[in-house]
């Protein structure tokens, strides 16, 4: 029986309006075009890229572009052989290295990835950096950040279409979308994602990688060290947003069984 109060044929429209998450097949709300979103978030990475130092050392930055090739060819690989590789139609990826001291890494919607220099010390070597670079880009593969924005657009706007918010209503939109995002003086600084994507996260990256050609099990140690600079004073702004504990570093153990399976030795 459908409450007073409610309309049906919403009900019937967000009952349409969902999306498949991929590897996990969880069900999600999706009112957000992704080629609309792509557009709105690569003109704040331009800008972002414009304002922003990116780091001289040029191993560091072939090693984060060379990781970053591999994962994006994992991901087109995994599409590819299941007949989606629409999915990514709009994808222009890039891969750049920042001069920052922040430890933080992020991957907006399309494809744009960015790693601070102050999160290599902690990721030590190509492969864990394959688990930061290979989680950020499963939150854009899995479209959280679409998904949160679109229960932005259901609770404050009543569940209409982007096209009608930007048109309608376009700064409390755009505010909208830069909170989703973490865009403006915060780019990548995202509010906290949930658990529950936080563990879609997890799973999804570890596969990614692993098709890329790094070994899964460097997810344990990343995290250990990760836990570890926590513990030496006020946690770094990766894990302001990817809590690290003793929970999490339990789960990623009991999900690489399943991402071996993709492991291809490189």
């Amino acid at each position: 029986m459908i409450k007073r109060g409610i309309n049906p044929i919403l009900i019937f429209a967000l009952a349409l309006a969902c999306a498949s998450v991929p590897i996990t097949g969880r069900r999600q709300l999706s009112l957000v075009p992704e080629s609309t979103v792509n557009q709105m978030a690569a003109q704040q990475y331009t800008e972002f890229i414009a304002s922003n130092k990116l780091s001289g050392d040029q191993t560091a930055t072939a090693m984060v572009k060379r990781v970053g090739r591999k994962i994006q060819a994992g991901v087109e690989q995994y599409f590819a052989e299941r007949g989606q590789s629409s999915r990514l139609r709009d994808y222009k990826w890039e891969f750049n290295l920042v001069e920052d001291s922040l430890v933080n890494a992020w991957c907006m919607p399309g494809g744009k990835v960015v790693v601070y220099t102050g999160i290599l010390p902690i990721t030590k070597n190509e492969n864990g950096l394959a688990v930061v670079m290979g989680h950020e880009i499963a939150h854009a593969i899995a479209q959280h950040g679409e998904e949160r924005m679109s229960q932005g657009l259901l609770t404050q706007f009543g569940g209409i279409a982007l096209s009608a918010a930007l048109s309608e209503k376009p700064q409390q939109t755009q505010q909208l979308f830069m909170t989703a995002y973490g865009l403006g003086a915060t780019l990548g600084v995202l509010l906290p994602y949930s658990r529950l994507h936080e563990s879609e996260a997890d799973r999804i990256g570890l596969i990614f990688m692993a098709m890329a050609g790094y070994d899964p099990n460097g997810a344990v140690e990343f995290w250990e060290r990760m836990a570890a600079d926590k513990g030496a004073g006020a946690p770094p702004e990766f894990l302001s947003t990817h809590p690290s504990d003793q929970t999490r570093i339990d789960n990623i153990k009991s999900l690489i069984p399943e991402a071996m399976t993709y492991y291809k030795k490189s």
